[in-house]
């Protein structure tokens, strides 16, 4: 039925042109398939419990080393993976065991809108807790480690926490004790579980680091707590206590701050599916193109050939052309251009893009994953998949990153020591502001230690991992065509006005009737200049239009009345605004127009304005002529990139 041959063989005894020449010489045409999709299998999965570039790394290790998995690759950004293996061999089910297997929740990704978008909620509501947490016990840590390094000289308020409850514990030790044991099992809750996960498939990730580090600063520190007490020391002895409180506190706003910016990845690209129209209106035309059936389907049914109908705020389903009637589209999402464009029989219309005003009819030319749209989020995903050859480096690095910090930590430690009992002049030159009472060995093991364990507070190698993909992933700006940075819709720049001062019709009277003029119109100037004319007018609710009449590529023409109702409410506030309004440039725009009104009836107020809005054809169609002031300041402000559009009233 397809046309195609699946074949088995051995490369060293056959290759593919020598079985397609057998064929050939059957009597069959036969041609090898290069790059064949269905040769490899490729499975995309979403994995939750990754920390940091360690755990990226071994995952990806672990399914290189998999008999049957060609490559796999996995983004901590978007907590994502891309696995291409071979059907024969393995299959999706025990790719998903393997993940498993070492300490992750792996599912398959799908295509929908939703399963894009990981808002990471669970993670996120977890950190933030865990951050709160430390921080209430952690502030009060901070505060009595700045009061320490108060002089005695200047406060007398030290030598009160200096003082001994019972020998050899201090009211500061205490203090110390009671805020890092609840910051240790309250706010680092999330962390033990998370070592222990790793520890249990015998990983070592970032929080094993984190762990190790503010554990050995608790237990020591509460070790030689308990010596001094029973050994009823004289004075308290210094403790880390303050160490593990102020490492919670900021690893766990980085990693409240990490799932946020995890959340907002994946969320551009959810956007972006999200304008795929869901159904479509497949329709039936009888002998004379009359619509004789309509149904409704999902977009994934629409085939091609199928002729859709697009309702006017409608999204076009599928990439075609317009085979009956004429519309204006927005396509903004795909050229980034503001202004509609104009749809009549013949022209191409892209999926995704929405249909401003009329129905069309549209004969699907690509549908499914071959439209504009899915080809753009392929390459996005594809993007976001794909890792930079340093982000490749990173990865590779950091999962020995972890082992090898705690060696040299435990080195740093052992090197220390040895040190110290050897020259002792060495260790009082790092650490000079020791207490005189406790022995030369308890010093030379409380500052090995410090050292050590500041080796292990400042290695983390989520800083590694979390910045690189970061760094490559750094949001970009997008311009037009034309190198500009623009607000998306047109605007009202600069109005002029052109006449006999005399014969001037007062602002807020043009205003309210070349706003209501234009708010029959359907063209995206007319929207821009309606728009504006409320704003400034402050109010929602124009006169009355009538004999409204629209000659596409001119302008239109039309008779307006009932606008002195609304005019008296917002004459103030148009009187204050008036010498602005004809003097002051507003902020450019993408499409700014410019509004030129160049014949003014007499200053009489009449109850119906004849009202002509339109390019200079339009003018000289309805028999006004263009003086050359008016001429020069159009050209003037065309030259900018503005549009300028001419209003007649009552010419």
């Amino acid at each position: 039925m397809a046309g195609k041959a699946e074949v088995k063989y051995k490369p060293e005894l056959i290759q593919p042109l020598e079985i397609a020449q057998l064929i050939e010489n059957l009597g069959f045409e036969a041609s090898v398939i290069e790059d064949y999709p269905d040769a490899d299998g490729n499975i995309d999965l979403k994995i939750l419990g990754m920390t940091c570039a360690s755990c990226v790394h071994n995952i990806e290790s672990r399914l290189a080393k998999t008999p049957g998995i060609f490559d796999a690759s996995v983004v901590l950004a978007t907590s994502k993976a891309r696995v291409r293996f071979d059907p024969e061999v393995i299959g999706p089910r025990d790719i998903i065991k393997i993940i498993e297997g070492i300490g992750f929740q792996p599912s398959l990704l799908k295509k929908g809108p939703r399963d894009h978008s990981l808002d990471h909620k669970e993670e996120i509501q977890q950190w933030k807790k865990s951050f709160l947490c430390s921080l209430v016990f952690g502030i009060p840590v901070l505060i009595l480690m700045i009061y320490m390094l108060i002089p005695d000289g200047q406060s007398h308020g030290s030598s009160v926490l200096d003082q001994n409850l019972i020998p050899g514990l201090s009211i500061l030790n205490l203090l110390f004790f009671v805020l890092c044991t609840l910051v240790q099992f309250l706010g680092g809750w999330y962390f033990y579980i998370q070592a222990y996960k790793s520890l249990k498939h015998k990983m070592a990730n970032m929080d094993v680091l984190i762990v190790l580090a503010t554990t050995i600063a608790y237990v020591y520190s509460c070790a030689i707590l308990l010596v001094a007490m029973a050994e009823q020391a004289e004075q308290s002895p210094l403790t880390f206590f303050d160490t593990p409180p102020m490492l919670f506190v900021f690893i766990a706003l980085g990693r409240w701050l990490e799932h946020i910016a995890k959340s907002k990845t994946s969320e551009a690209l959810a956007k972006l599916i999200s304008l795929q129209a869901t159904e479509a209106v497949v329709v039936t035309l009888g002998p004379d193109n009359s619509v004789i059936r309509e149904d409704q389907v999902p977009v994934e049914l629409v085939q091609r050939g199928d002729i859709v109908k697009v309702v006017p705020g409608g999204k076009f389903p599928v990439d075609g052309k317009v085979v009956e009637g004429s519309s204006m589209a927005d396509e903004s999402l795909i050229t980034g251009e503001a202004m509609p464009v104009t749809k009549k029989p013949g022209s191409t219309v892209i999926a995704g893009s929405l249909n401003a005003h009329g129905s069309v009819l549209v004969n699907a030319t690509h549908v499914g994953s071959d439209t504009t749209l899915a080809q753009i989020v392929k390459l996005v995903e594809e993007a976001q998949m794909s890792k930079a050859p340093i982000q490749q480096l990173a990865d590779k690095f950091s999962g020995y990153f972890v082992p090898f910090i705690i060696i040299i930590s435990t080195t740093t430690l052992i090197a220390w020591i040895v040190i110290g009992f050897i020259d002792f002049s060495i260790v009082l030159k790092y650490f000079p502001h020791y207490s005189k009472h406790i022995s030369k060995a308890e010093v030379i093991v409380r500052f090995a230690f410090q050292t050590s364990i500041t080796v292990l507070c400042i290695a983390c190698p989520c800083s590694l991992g979390l910045a690189t993909p970061t760094a490559v992933m750094v949001n970009t700006v997008m311009f037009d065509k034309t190198g500009t940075i623009t607000y998306g819709v047109p605007r009202v720049m600069r109005i002029l006005l052109l006449g006999d001062a005399a014969a001037t019709l007062s602002l807020k009277k043009i205003l309210a009737v070349v706003g209501t003029a234009e708010a029959s119109s359907e063209h995206p100037l007319g929207v821009a200049v309606t728009r504006y004319c409320k704003e400034e007018l402050g109010t929602d609710v124009l006169g009355y239009c009538q004999d409204f009449q629209s000659v596409p590529g001119c302008g239109i023409s039309c008779k307006v009345s009932s606008v002195e109702a609304m005019l008296g409410e917002t004459e103030q506030h148009l009187n204050s605004l008036s010498p602005q309004l004809g003097e002051t440039d507003r902020v450019p725009a993408n499409q700014s127009s410019q509004t030129l009104v160049s014949e003014l009836g007499d200053v009489a107020v009449p109850q119906t304005y004849s009202v002509l809005i339109g390019n200079r054809e339009w003018m000289r169609r309805n028999g006004l002529h263009i003086s050359s002031d008016v001429h020069e300041a159009m050209t003037g402000h065309e030259t900018k990139g503005h549009t300028a559009i001419l209003v007649a009233i009552n010419g």
